[in-house]
C-alpha cells in the first residue's frame, strides 16, 4: 500500500468509527422506545416511522456503506462527500443525510459516472441537478471492519483500470449457498435497467452470468423506494423456475431491506389461485432430457408449444365468449304451478342490470334477485300453511333451476370448450383427446394451467386491489406466451421485468424460441428490450470454452463476453474411472478453499447412481433432485437441467460422452448451461468418445 492509499485508508477508518458510533447511538435510542401496539392512528404512524428507522439502522450496522462520492452541485460552495449504502441514515439531531440510500437520485451518479463524461447531472424530484464529481471511492466493509479502499476516479488524475480492478476483486469472492446482492458493483448498463420507470415492460436478454436475476431483484427494491406511495411490496410477485431457485435467491431482497414480496413458481401460484381439487400430472422431464439418438428435438407441435401459444389463447377467448352468451337457460322459471318468471326478464337482468359483472357474480346476483321476487310473490299469499308449503317448493325448484345454468368452474368450462373444438383447430386430435381424458380424472399438465387461469379470471373477474404493482418473470425463455399473457391481465400498469437467455432455453418444448413471440402481449404498453452481453460470473477461460460448446450446434442471438478475469484453463479429460477422478477432484478443490462444488450429471438417474456410489466411498455429498425446496451448498450432485440459475466455485461435468451430448441445439444449450455454472474452475470428463461439442 503506497503512502496515498495508506492515508486514504487511515482517514476512512476514522470516518467509519464515527459513523458506527452514531448508528449504535441511534439504535440504542430507538430500541429503548416500547413498540406501540394500540389503535391511535397518529401513534401508529410514528411507530411505522420508528420501525423503518430500526430496519435501516440494522442494515447499516452490518455494512454502513460501500461507496463515497464527492459531488459539488452547480452554484454551490465546495464538494460534499456523500457516503452511499444499502439504507439511508440521517444524523440524529440535525436530520441531515449521513448515508445516502443507493436508490436515491444522486446515488445514480455513483454507478453511471466513469470519469469521461463532460456533463454530470441527475434527475431529482425538484428537477435536473447539475454539478461536478471530484472523487469516486469504493470501500469494502465486513463485520464493521474496513478492508479495502479503492479510488476509481479522482478529478485531474489518471484512474485507468481502477474500477475494473475493484470489480475483479469482488467477483473473486468465494460463494456459499445463496445469491448475494450486487449493490456495490452495479455496472452502468445494469443501473439503467434497475432505474427503468415503473410503467415499463422491461425485457432483458442476458447471457449466463450477466447478473440479470440480481438486476431484477434490485429493480424491485428501487421501485419500492422510488414509488413508495404508489407501489407496495406485498403487491409485487416474483416467478421463478423452481422452489430450489427461489431458496437460492431468498437472501437478496432482505439484504436490501425489502420484505413481503411474493416469490413462487407459476404452477404453484396457478393451482393456489384455481382453488379447486385439481391434480398436477407429473411432467415427464426424463423423457425430454433423455440422451441418445432418439432424443426429441423441440418443434411447434410439442404440447407445451401448442397449448402455450397466443393462437390457443385467442381460440379460448372466442369460445368462452360464445359459451357465456348462452349463460341464461332458455326456459321460464316456475317456482310453483301456475306462477312463472319469464326467461326474457331473467335475460334482461343478466345482460343489462348485471351486464358489467363477471359470470360467477352475475349468477349470484340473479339468484338473489329471484329470491327477492319470490319473497314479494309469497307475501301475496295470506294463508301461512300454504305460504310455507310454497316457499319450500320454490326453494327446491330454484336450486334445480340454477343447476340448469352452464357450469362455471374453470376445469369444467375448459373441458367443455376444448371438447367442442373441431379437429381442424390448432389442437391436434391426439392432444385434444389426451387433455379430455386427463380432465375427466381432474388432472392437468403444466401447459393447461395458463388456459385454466384465463378461464378462471374471465368467470370470476378481479377484486379491487388484486392486481400486481410489479411482476418479475425469471428464466422467461421457459415461459409460454400464453402464461405471460395471463399474467399481463393481472398487472396494474403493465409493470414487468421479464428476463432470461434464449441460449439457456433448455425447455424449448414449452418455452419461447424468440423474444418476439411475447411482444404482441404488450402491444398497448411501453416496452423496452435490453441486452446484457458481459458475463461477470465465470473466468475468461470458462466463458470462451462455453461459447465454443454453444456455437458448435446453435447460433445464439447474443454471445457472452467475459470480463477480463483470467483463471485456470478448462480441464477436459478422458477417464475410465470416473469415481476415482471425482474423489480426487473434490479433495483438490476443497484444499483450494472452494466453498461450493457441483458434480453435474446428464440425467437424474445418473445423479442418483453417482450419489449412492460416492456415499459408499465416504464422500459428504448432497443430491439435488426435482422438487427440492432448498439448496444446501457444499458438494452437490445435480442433473444438468436443474443447474440453471445456480452458481458454484467449481464444477465437474461427468459423462460428457458423444451419446450424452450430441451435436444438436438442445444438447448444446444443456451443456452450455452446465459449463456456465462455474465461477472459478471447470472440469469436463468423459469415457471412450467425447462429445463433439467439446472436441470440435
Amino acid at each position: 500500500m503506497n503512502e496515498k492509499d495508506q492515508s486514504a485508508f487511515q482517514y476512512e477508518s476514522q470516518q467509519l468509527k464515527k459513523f458506527a458510533a452514531e448508528i449504535d447511538r441511534q439504535l440504542i435510542s430507538l430500541r429503548s422506545v416500547p413498540i406501540y401496539r394500540g389503535e391511535d392512528l397518529t401513534e401508529q404512524a410514528l411507530e411505522d416511522s420508528r420501525e423503518r428507522n430500526r430496519k435501516n439502522l440494522d442494515i447499516a450496522a452490518k455494512e454502513p456503506y460501500f461507496g463515497r462520492m464527492d459531488f459539488k452541485e452547480a452554484g454551490q460552495g465546495e464538494a460534499e462527500p456523500l457516503y452511499i449504502g444499502k439504507a439511508g441514515v440521517s444524523e440524529g439531531e440535525s436530520g441531515k443525510a449521513m448515508i445516502i440510500d443507493w436508490r436515491a437520485p444522486v446515488a445514480s451518479l455513483f454507478y453511471s459516472f466513469s470519469g469521461g463524461e463532460e456533463e454530470v447531472y441527475y434527475m431529482a424530484p425538484e428537477g435536473l441537478i447539475e454539478g461536478d464529481i471530484y472523487l469516486k471511492r469504493n470501500l469494502v466493509i465486513r463485520e464493521g471492519n474496513l478492508q479495502r479502499v479503492v479510488d476509481t476516479y479522482e478529478q485531474g488524475k489518471e484512474n485507468a483500470g481502477a474500477a475494473d480492478e475493484f470489480l475483479l476483486y469482488r467477483l473473486g469472492d468465494r460463494k456459499d449457498n445463496r445469491l448475494r446482492d450486487i449493490v456495490s458493483t452495479i455496472q452502468a448498463e445494469q443501473n439503467d435497467m434497475i432505474r427503468a420507470s415503473r410503467d415499463t415492460v422491461l425485457i432483458i436478454q442476458g447471457v449466463a452470468g450477466s447478473g440479470k436475476t440480481t438486476v431484477a431483484l434490485h429493480r424491485l427494491a428501487f421501485l419500492i423506494y422510488e414509488y413508495r406511495e404508489k407501489m407496495l411490496a406485498e403487491q409485487m410477485i416474483i416467478f421463478a423456475p423452481n422452489a430450489m431457485f427461489l431458496d437460492y435467491i431468498s437472501n437478496v431482497l432482505p439484504e436490501l431491506g425489502v420484505g413481503d414480496i411474493q416469490q413462487t413458481t407459476f404452477s404453484k401460484w396457478a393451482l393456489l389461485r384455481l382453488g379447486s381439487k385439481i391434480g398436477m400430472k407429473k411432467a415427464d422431464k426424463q423423457h425430454w432430457f433423455t440422451p441418445g439418438l432418439n432424443r426429441a428435438e423441440s418443434g411447434n407441435n410439442e404440447p407445451g408449444r401448442v397449448k402455450g401459444s397466443l393462437a390457443l389463447m385467442e381460440a379460448i377467448e372466442e369460445a368462452l365468449r360464445n359459451y357465456l352468451l348462452k349463460g341464461v337457460p332458455q326456459k321460464d322459471f316456475e317456482p310453483w304451478d301456475g306462477l312463472f318468471l319469464k326467461k326474457d326478464v331473467i335475460e334482461k337482468w343478466y345482460r343489462e342490470d348485471f351486464g358489467n359483472y363477471p359470470a360467477v357474480k352475475k349468477r349470484e346476483l340473479i339468484s338473489a334477485k329471484i329470491k327477492q321476487w319470490l319473497s314479494k310473490e309469497l307475501e301475496k299469499i295470506w294463508e301461512k300453511s300454504v305460504q310455507k308449503e310454497l316457499k319450500t317448493k320454490a326453494g327446491q325448484r330454484l336450486r334445480a333451476y340454477m343447476k340448469t345454468w352452464p357450469e362455471l368452474d374453470a376445469l369444467s368450462v375448459y373441458k367443455k370448450l376444448i371438447s367442442e373444438m373441431s379437429e381442424h383447430t390448432i389442437l391436434p386430435d391426439e392432444l385434444l383427446q389426451q387433455t379430455l381424458l386427463n380432465a375427466k380424472k381432474k388432472e392437468v399438465a403444466s401447459e393447461d394451467l395458463a388456459p385454466l387461469i384465463h378461464i378462471h379470471l374471465t368467470l370470476n373477474g378481479l377484486e379491487r386491489g388484486e392486481r400486481y404493482h410489479h411482476i418479475v418473470i425469471d428464466e422467461a425463455q421457459d415461459f409460454s406466451p400464453y402464461q405471460i399473457a395471463v399474467l399481463q391481465k393481472l398487472s396494474l400498469k403493465n409493470s414487468f421485468t421479464i428476463l432470461g437467455d434464449l441460449s439457456q432455453g433448455i425447455h424449448s418444448n414449452m418455452g419461447i424460441h424468440a423474444w418476439e413471440e411475447i411482444m404482441p402481449v404488450f402491444s398497448k404498453g411501453r416496452l423496452a428490450y435490453r441486452e446484457l452481453e458481459k458475463s461477470y460470473r465465470s473466468t475468461m477461460e470458462i466463458i470462451e470454452f462455453a461459447n465454443r460448446v454453444l456455437s458448435a450446434a446453435y447460433t445464439p442471438s447474443v454471445l457472452a463476453k467475459p470480463v477480463f478475469r483470467s483463471g485456470e484453463e478448462v480441464a477436459v479429460a478422458n477417464t475410465e474411472e470416473p469415481l476415482s477422478f471425482i474423489m480426487n477432484w473434490v479433495s483438490e478443490r476443497t484444499e483450494a478453499k472452494a466453498n461450493s462444488l457441483a458434480i453435474v450429471c446428464r440425467t437424474a438417474n445418473a445423479a442418483e447412481k453417482y450419489f449412492a456410489e460416492l456415499q459408499k466411498l465416504g464422500l459428504d455429498v448432497h443430491l439435488v433432485y426435482e422438487g427440492q425446496e432448498g439448496y444446501q451448498g457444499g458438494v452437490s450432485i445435480i442433473p444438468v437441467y436443474l443447474t440453471k440459475g445456480l452458481e458454484f466455485d467449481a464444477v465437474l461435468i461427468v459423462d460428457a460422452d458423444a451419446e450424452n451430448y450430441q451435436r444438436t441445439a438442445s444438447d448444446a444449450k444443456l451443456l452450455y448451461v452446465g459449463c456456465t455454472r462455474a465461477l472459478h474452475s471447470l472440469t469436463v470428463i468423459y469415457s471412450k468418445q467425447g462429445s463433439p461439442l467439446i472436441t470440435s
